[in-house]
């Protein structure tokens, strides 16, 4: 476990250059990142296999964009990837990028206010370098924060969204084995109870098996924040599951937990066809993707607090409604 600390470190180098305002977005890549390197991220991002093109499309206009920037973190864990046998090391940061909203980002128009775009990363360090990274982020939060409406058929609430409510995230010291093992363990659990929507119990008791009876669901905007299994229950896992059929198996990148935290991300995690009216779209019938990213806290024997970023304006372009192309017409 000793291999976790430095991979810490070094990704926590990375973060502190890339909003150094003396620090170019160029050089805070190259001086952390291997040859080869892998960056997954939201639409219209997608997958970009060179540091220089990350930092020259995603990380340069946003700190153009969103100025003052700064990392308000809220989770940071590292762990071995139960994917590839527990050999590879990744280290997972949550939170909310901040700064001044003074220029537009993607066609999203500024404010000249504070802003705050939700992300998780999670970093994959092998010989003391960052080798590949997944990095979602919730744009239409952002879009919201700037007075527009992508998603008017949104179920459960919209919060800028605060850390776990034990303000114990940042796990920068090392942290017990057996402690990381209980929260793998627990989030395997549940993977395989609502993972195949086929248990045959309500899903109110299918969801008390691993959840935490006032568990607090942080989704992205689009579908919102929800607590306690009822309220949950009727805000989003059941109006999903309803607007949904043949959802496939899931598959996952990374997964991996340290202390009382984990969580995994796909590219993408799961399939499933559109067959019922979601988020205030009809039903298309189309099979799509849903890349996802899924952080958790464990109390105890139960998950206490998920936080969840969800590629929607990938999701909803398959089905036919670019959100993005709808905001650089004027139509949103």
């Amino acid at each position: 476990m000793n291999q976790l600390q430095p991979a810490k470190e070094l990704v926590r180098r990375h973060h502190a250059d890339l909003v150094a305002p003396g620090i170019t977005a160029d050089r805070a890549m190259s001086d952390h990142v291997a040859e080869g390197y892998v960056w997954r991220g939201c639409h219209p991002f997608g997958q970009i296999t060179s540091a220089s093109e990350v930092a020259q499309r995603f990380w340069t206009p946003l700190r153009n964009s969103l100025t003052s920037l700064q990392w308000r973190e809220d989770v940071f864990f590292a762990g071995l990837n139960q994917m590839d046998g527990f050999e590879g090391v990744w280290v997972v940061s949550m939170g909310h990028l901040m700064g001044l909203f003074d220029q537009p980002f993607l066609n999203i128009r500024p404010t000249g206010k504070i802003a705050m775009l939700r992300y998780c990363a999670f970093h994959r360090v092998a010989g003391g370098k960052i080798v590949e990274t997944a990095m979602y982020f919730d744009l239409p939060h952002l879009m919201v924060q700037a007075g527009l409406e992508p998603f008017p058929g949104q179920t459960a609430a919209q919060l800028v969204q605060p850390g776990p409510q034990t303000q114990d995230g940042l796990l920068f010291a090392p942290q017990p084995r057996d402690q990381g093992k209980a929260t793998l363990d627990l989030i395997n659990r549940m993977i395989r109870d609502l993972g195949q929507w086929q248990s045959g119990l309500r899903l109110e008791d299918e969801l008390r098996r691993t959840w935490a009876e006032e568990m607090l669901w942080w989704g992205p905007t689009g579908i919102g924040a929800t607590y306690t299994i009822p309220r949950y229950t009727r805000q989003h896992s059941g109006p999903f599951r309803a607007a949904f059929s043949d959802r496939s198996k899931t598959t996952h990148i990374a997964r991996l937990a340290e202390g009382h935290y984990g969580g995994f991300f796909g590219w993408p995690n799961f399939t499933a066809r559109l067959t019922g009216d979601f988020m205030g779209h009809a039903a298309t019938g189309k099979i799509g993707e849903f890349r996802v990213i899924d952080i958790y806290r464990r109390n105890g024997d139960k998950l206490a607090e998920n936080w969840v970023f969800i590629d929607l304006l990938h999701f909803w372009k398959a089905q036919g409604d670019d959100v993005l192309q709808r905001l650089a017409d004027g139509a949103l």
